[in-house]
């Protein structure tokens, strides 16, 4: 099911476990592998670790368990070429867009790992015509639409050139125009990526394998479209239809 991997994993993570300061048990064991190449989908109901389990691939969090990222062992050491490796796109993006212009905000972490100004901006405004922006890199990322805006954070993403993509929720506010922008430009890019989404649709487009988040667990593995079809969801599931069936039993269809 991998798409053309090979060799060693990108992420490795074995036997996860973290709670958050109120005893809530959000991951509970998690083992998962990205190789070199593969798109691979997070599904899973709202709660059952999905994001909590993202976060920890580049340090946001900490759990007890193993993770390893392009052979580096997570740990504080190794946080700041980790985090450089994996770029990691919050749901809203407005929480990665807080300067005056879109340029400034690509350029941002540019020149926060000490890169000179004006070569800051010739390669903003570089990764900003790759990713179709290069009309709106003077403007306030507040003018921006929602498909704009989840360009201009990938756009700051790609800056850093990392070897991995984590996006959560990537279809959120967008619409079906913007979807389909998002798939295209997604589809175009090299780097592994790991999606986080309910929009199995978007993610069936993208992803030859995916697995099934359930109460902190990863419970089943396989295709989009297997995955759906073991737990009922719909390509596109309706607002707050995003649990597993009564009943639905862990499985593994590969």
């Amino acid at each position: 099911m991998r798409d053309s991997a090979s060799g060693e994993p990108l992420i490795r993570v074995r036997d996860l476990r973290f709670r958050y300061e109120d005893g809530t048990a959000a991951l509970d064991g998690v083992s998962f592998d990205l190789y070199p190449g593969e798109t691979v989908a997070i599904l899973g109901p709202n709660g059952s670790g999905k994001t909590t389990f993202v976060l920890h691939l580049n340090g946001l969090l900490r759990g007890d368990g193993e993770v390893i990222v392009c052979g580096l062992r997570l740990e504080k050491r190794n946080l700041e070429e980790i985090r450089r490796r994996v770029g990691l796109l919050f749901q809203d993006p407005d929480e990665q867009l807080f300067m005056p212009t879109v340029v400034e905000d690509v350029a941002f972490a540019l020149l926060c790992r000490g890169v000179a100004p004006a070569e800051a901006e010739k390669k903003a405004r570089a990764v900003l015509a790759r990713v179709g922006l290069e009309g709106a890199a003077t403007r306030p990322p507040y003018h921006l639409s929602a498909g704009e805006k989840r360009r201009a954070t990938l756009a700051a993403v790609l800056a850093a050139e990392p070897d991995i993509l984590v996006l959560d929720e990537p279809t959120t506010y967008l619409d079906p125009p913007a979807q389909r922008e998002l798939l295209t430009l997604l589809a175009s890019l090299p780097q592994a990526k790991i999606i986080v989404t309910h929009d199995t649709e978007f993610a069936e487009a993208i992803a030859r394998r995916a697995v099934f988040f359930q109460r902190g667990r990863i419970i089943a593995e396989g295709s989009v479209a297997e995955l759906r079809r073991l737990y009922g969801w719909t390509a596109r599931p309706a607002r707050g239809d995003t649990t597993a069936p009564e009943g639905a039993q862990p499985g593994s269809p590969r």
